[in-house]
């Protein structure tokens, strides 16, 4: 009982004790974090976003042509919108039977919905990251022979060059069908 005593004693001694004292040190994140930023070099590509947190979406102030790009009716200079097949509305649409190979069925897209929509419609986990034809994640091949600009139309695809096209290769995100094909979704250049 008296070594219990004893080491009760001591423990309540080094509680109450000063000891060394303890000083925190300085932060420096800031500092780390702007000498980051200095070594890394301005883009315009935007980060693509993460499936996982319902990407797709563009990031705010992201929109293009930027703030301030709006330009007054009559104005010169004013361009129109560029429209495609994506403006089409429903109930005119034009539809075109596109058979997934990987996935084991032909469906019909409608002429206003990407390739990549028309597959997650059917319930398929489609690649993709981006949604905005910025990387190939959500690329494919179509195997129907020639150019994939034979077979759909491109809504500002970034990434594909003249000879990938040519391949037959696709950004699936933002093709719109304009003929019937066959397609190998989940293949890269």
């Amino acid at each position: 009982m008296a070594g219990g005593a004893l080491l009760v004693a001591i423990a309540v001694a080094l509680h109450y004790s000063k000891g060394t004292g303890w000083n925190p040190t300085q932060d420096i994140s800031q500092e780390v974090l702007e000498q980051r930023a200095s070594t890394v070099a301005e883009t315009d590509f935007p980060e693509p976003m993460n499936r996982s947190i319902g990407g797709g979406g563009v990031a705010a102030g992201a929109v293009a042509g930027g703030e301030g790009a709006e330009l007054e009716e009559g104005e010169e200079g004013a361009a129109e919108e560029e429209s495609g097949p994506w403006d089409v509305p429903d109930d005119e649409a034009e539809f075109f039977e596109v058979e997934y190979t990987k996935e084991g069925a032909t469906i019909e897209v409608a002429e206003n919905e990407t390739v990549l929509e028309a597959g997650e419609d059917e319930g398929w986990d489609m690649p993709y990251a981006c949604r905005q034809g910025q990387c190939v994640s959500c690329s494919g091949q179509i195997t129907s022979g020639g150019n994939s600009e034979d077979y759909v139309v491109h809504d500002d695809q970034q990434m594909l060059d003249d000879g990938e096209l040519g391949e037959g290769y696709t950004l699936t995100c933002v093709a719109y069908p304009k003929a019937d094909f066959t397609i190998e979704t989940g293949k890269a250049p």
